[in-house]
Order: structure tokens, then sequence, then C-alpha cells
């Protein structure tokens, strides 16, 4: 039997990852959902649809009529990203596009087996206070206000009624491949690089204090996604999902910098998100340069210069660890990992690959 699976935020991170996954795998079909038409050549078929559009979701209901399973990696984020967290209007919006979606496929199919709903470490508050290390999916929810929650409590009481099931995914730092992701570290650094490559600079760490923490490669999660959509074992269940390997970003940049065939600096504290866009004219040119792809600099990086602010702990000396207990989804038959450096530079390239970054 064929599964169908619908990739809703099919050209973010882990969307566009799972797209690829499921498009090769045998006994699967993918569909992809995003508001902008894909940029690739993929099998998959995709669908445009703004899902705030209650109306447009309902009007394309018939074209979900063979989904047995939704992967769920569509993102509503502010302008202002971190600020933006705890925004009620943040949180009503991604509510209201996950319901928008998942009522339409419900109207269209009886055949619906398995949701599959990301989180991530803000679900132990690592964004408002030092977080408990390491996080572990058992604890009581961290008392903020979240659309985590209101998503999850959504799909649960859904499920409850409908007779499909659902998992929950927390993956960290995730690295992948996509344009204009508003998370999207593997850009963030990779633009960094090249610009300060091509003014002939070395290359710094921008951020605070030595962080430990962990990454997600999006191809693991796109893996982990089918596990949790076919393991009975998985059914209401939530999962932290990592590389397996610790890091601090700071002893990973020699590694960026060779690669680039530039020398490292060392720490040089900068913000960013506030210095980075004034690089837009020398990016203009590299791409005319080098023949890349005709994005500009805030088209391909999205707001990832602010999320790359966040995550290397930039203007804070001693950062608290951010680390996520990964025992349960081994023990419950998800071993896969890999090595987080070998999956930075494999993005790297592939950005390259793709002329998104000069070689």
């Amino acid at each position: 039997m064929t599964n169908t699976i619908l990739v809703v935020g099919a050209l973010g991170l882990i969307g566009r990852a799972a797209i690829e996954h499921f498009s090769s795998r045998p006994g699967w079909r993918a569909i992809g959902i995003s508001r902008r038409a894909p940029d690739f050549e993929s099998p998959a078929r995709f669908v445009s649809l703004d899902l705030q559009d209650a109306g447009a979701c309902r009007a394309r209901s018939a074209e979900f009529a063979e989904v047995t399973h939704i992967l769920y990696a569509a993102l509503y984020e502010k302008p202002s990203l971190v600020s933006g967290w705890q925004d009620p209007e943040q949180i009503a919006i991604n509510m209201a596009m996950l319901r928008n979606i998942v009522e339409s496929v419900e109207s269209a199919t009886g055949g619906l087996k398995h949701i599959t709903l990301l989180q991530g470490t803000k679900a132990y508050g690592s964004h408002i206070e030092p977080m408990r290390v390491p996080g572990k999916e058992r604890w009581p929810r961290h008392p903020h206000e979240n659309f985590y929650w209101h998503q999850e409590d959504y799909v649960r009481e859904r499920a409850a009624r409908s007779g499909w099931s659902f998992t929950i995914l927390r993956p960290q730092a995730v690295l992948g491949l996509a344009v204009g992701s508003p998370m999207n570290l593997i850009a963030a650094i990779g633009l960094n690089a090249a610009i300060r490559r091509e003014r002939g600079e070395p290359l710094y760490w921008s951020g605070g204090g030595r962080l430990v923490t962990q990454a997600s490669d999006a191809a693991l999660l796109a893996r982990a996604a089918e596990w949790a959509g076919t393991e009975p074992r998985c059914a209401g269940e939530t999962y932290n999902i990592g590389n397996g390997d610790m890091l601090v970003w700071e002893d990973l940049f020699p590694s960026v910098a060779t690669f680039f065939g530039m020398d490292y600096g060392g720490r040089r504290p900068e913000r960013l998100a506030e210095t980075m866009p004034a690089q837009s004219g020398t990016w203009d040119a590299m791409v005319a340069k080098y023949g890349l792809r005709p994005y500009g600099l805030e088209a391909l990086a999205g707001a990832s210069f602010q999320f790359a602010d966040w995550s290397f702990r930039y203007g804070e000396e001693h950062p608290a660890p951010s680390i996520l207990s990964t025992i349960k989804s081994r023990q419950h038959g998800f071993a896969d990992c890999l090595d987080t450096e070998d999956a930075v530079l494999g993005w790297l390239r592939r950005m390259q690959d793709e002329r998104l970054l000069p070689r």
C-alpha cells in the first residue's frame, strides 16, 4: 500500500528535506504545500496555498483526498524574530494555519493516519531562562505562552475524536537548505563567511561565550518523521531529535574558515543582524561575479542573522548550556545519528552546488 504524505511548509529547512526524503522512498508519495513555487526540481506535487486563508484551504481540499500522513513544518514568524516568539498574534496565526490545513485534509479524506508536529527547545523555556539540562520530554510544560501548546492541545483533541495518531518531534538548531527561511544557521554562516572572504577578511567568531549545545540535521529529521509516522509505539508521544553529538559553535568556526579557504581570526563580537544588511551591495556584486542564482541578501537569508545572533548568544559571556536528551527516541527505536561538523560543511557544499554560495 502506498502512503501519501502532505508536507506543509515544503520550502523550509525541514520541509524541503522531507520532500527529498519521501519522494525517494518506496511506498511513499509526497505533496508539498507552500506559498511560493519550488525553486528546485522534484517528483513531488506542489500546491501553492496561503495557510492563513481558511477559505482557500477549503477550496483546495479535494487535492488532499489521498493524504494518509501530514508533516506539519510550516511556521509564521514576526519580523522581529526573538521578541515575536511570545507575541499573541504570532501564537494565534500559527494556531490558525494548523487548524485550516488539518480540517481541510479531514474534509477530503477518510484515510488520514498520522500527523507529525514540530516543536523545539522553546518548549523547555530556553528563550526565557536557562533550561534544565538535559531537557526531557516527560517534564511538565514550561509555564509560558507558546504556540506549541495551542497546536499540541488541538492535535491531541482532534486525534482522539477522529481516530488518527500524532507524534511531536523537538529538534534543536535545524541544519538544512532553504531560501528565505527565518532560522537558517547554514545560510547565516555561509553568507557571513563568503562575504568576508570576498573582502579579504578572516572569519571571526561573532557570538558570546562558550555555549554547549546541539544541532539537528534536516535530513535526519525527515527520517525521524518516517519512523514516527509508521511506528505504532510513537503514537501520542514526544521525542527530542538531535544529531547525537554536542558542539560549541565557536570551536566549529575554524573548520568553516578552512572550508572557504580563508583565515580564522578568533573572537570579535558582532551583532550580525545589524552589520550584515550593510553588505547587500557586496553580495549583489558577488552574485554577478560568480554567476550565482539571483537572490538578494535578505531574500536568501530571511531573518537568519537575527537567529544566528541568538543561537550564538551574542552579548552573553557565560551562556547556559542548551542540551536535550535523546534517550527516549533511541529506546523507542530511532538511533540515527551523524557528526554535526560534517553536517554543517555538507550543507554549505549543497549551497555551493545549488549556486547559492560561491565556491
